[in-house]
């Protein structure tokens, strides 16, 4: 089985979906702009060949210049799970007369304003919404929707220019910094608490799920510097007060007709009860949520998602033993890490449920925050209890910091 992979080496996570393809029995033909030299090891050593194109995003050259390359083979397949690059896959599929997610499927999975109107015609709950390309429209909408409300691009990811504004006053304030975007959403904000509904599926069919926790909200999390922002994966997805998460996660994957590969939603629960869904992507998240879901339950997802794409079966044992959290630090300061306070106490009294560290070693730049989520590197804690686990995991966030200067 020949199977095309766009990015094979970027975001950092990716290259290990890349390996596990290959080990799953599929020659693996990696598409990128990246030299080949520069791939990570992980991807480099486990593709069959490799294609470097100018730009990936030259969508016509880089269709035509893949014809070109794969016309001796038949391709079967051709992936891709950084969220830039879908439309792309799609493309390429219908070039080379590949099955999967054609253009007019992919398209509700990258267009916001979209996949709300095929959801709200499903009777999946999303927020009051509108489409919005000027100044004037973000007003009407507003006037319309009503505050408080959030504005994010159409095909964003995370929450990159994603506001939240409040009363007119700031909606004027918040308009100069989207007027980069051709268009925006401006949606109903849902006040309440952010969780995921994470899949990997086979033909239609979930094969494994997770669900995880935002502490705090992401939108909070990425605005507010000195916060270490948490993921917790939970132990006990199947608990009731999850069940509407659930049950409309599900539904979202029907209505649009998804069939095999990773999927990340995001959804509210409202002080009342009441579930919204927020978003989906045909992708796994980001920012080492996959190893979170690895150590919650001692399994392998990378290699459950190259089963379910090259074989079409997922075999992995999934024991959900554990709470599993990820703590996202930002050091304090400007500059080169210069040293890190806290860690061996946190290890002593810790040190058994703290299963992986990666932070940047003094003498590292700081990295952007406001770039990534991973900023200066991050702590994974377990714990069978959920109490436990929150507790281990705050006291990484206050416990643990990094110096900058």
């Amino acid at each position: 089985m020949y199977v095309l992979m766009i990015s094979p080496g970027y975001p950092q996570e990716i290259p290990y979906f890349t390996r596990a393809l290959a080990r799953a029995g599929a020659r693996v033909l990696g598409v990128s702009d990246q030299p080949e030299g520069e791939l990570p090891a992980e991807a480099r050593e486990n593709l069959a060949g490799y294609l470097q194109v100018e730009s990936l995003w030259e969508e016509d050259a880089v269709v035509e210049a893949v014809r070109r390359w794969t016309s001796p083979i038949t391709v079967d397949k051709v992936e891709c799970l950084w969220e830039p690059g879908m439309l792309l896959a799609a493309r390429i599929r219908e070039a080379l007369g590949v099955e999967g997610m054609t253009v007019e499927e992919t398209v509700p999975f990258r267009d916001k304003d979209r996949m709300k109107q095929v959801l709200n015609a499903a009777g999946v709950r999303t927020p009051r919404h509108a489409l919005a390309t000027s100044a004037e429209e973000c007003r009407d909408a507003a006037h319309r929707i009503g505050f408080p409300l959030i504005m994010k691009p159409v095909s964003g990811a995370g929450s990159a220019d994603t506001y939240r504004v409040d009363d007119a006053a700031q909606l004027e304030e918040t308009l100069p910094l989207l007027g980069h975007l051709p268009e925006v959403n401006v949606e109903e904000f849902i006040e309440g608490e952010e969780f995921t509904f994470d899949t990997v599926c086979v033909g239609g069919e979930v094969a494994y799920f997770s669900i995880t926790m935002y502490r705090p909200c992401p939108l909070i999390a990425r605005t507010v510097e000195w916060i270490s922002p948490q993921i917790v994966m939970l132990r006990d997805v199947e608990a009731e007060e999850y069940a509407g998460g659930r049950e409309m996660g599900r539904a979202v994957l029907r209505a649009l007709k998804f069939q095999t590969g990773f999927t990340h939603m995001e959804w509210f629960r409202k002080p009342d009860g009441e579930v919204v869904f927020g978003e989906i992507a045909c992708r796994p998240p980001g920012a080492r949520s996959v190893d979170v879901m690895n150590y919650a339950s001692d399994t392998d997802l990378f290699a459950g998602w190259a089963e379910a794409v090259a074989r079409g079966q997922f075999t992995q044992k999934v024991e959900r033993r554990y709470n599993a959290a990820i703590i996202y630090k930002r050091a304090q300061g400007r500059g080169r890490i210069h040293r890190v306070e806290g860690l061996e106490r946190l290890l002593s009294k810790y040190g058994e449920h703290i299963v992986a560290i990666d932070l940047l070693p003094p003498g590292s730049e700081r990295r952007n925050w406001k770039q990534t989520l991973l900023a200066d590197g991050y702590l994974i804690v377990r714990h069978p209890d959920l109490n436990r686990a929150l507790e281990i995991a705050d006291a990484v966030g206050t416990d643990l910091q990094l110096y900058a200067c």
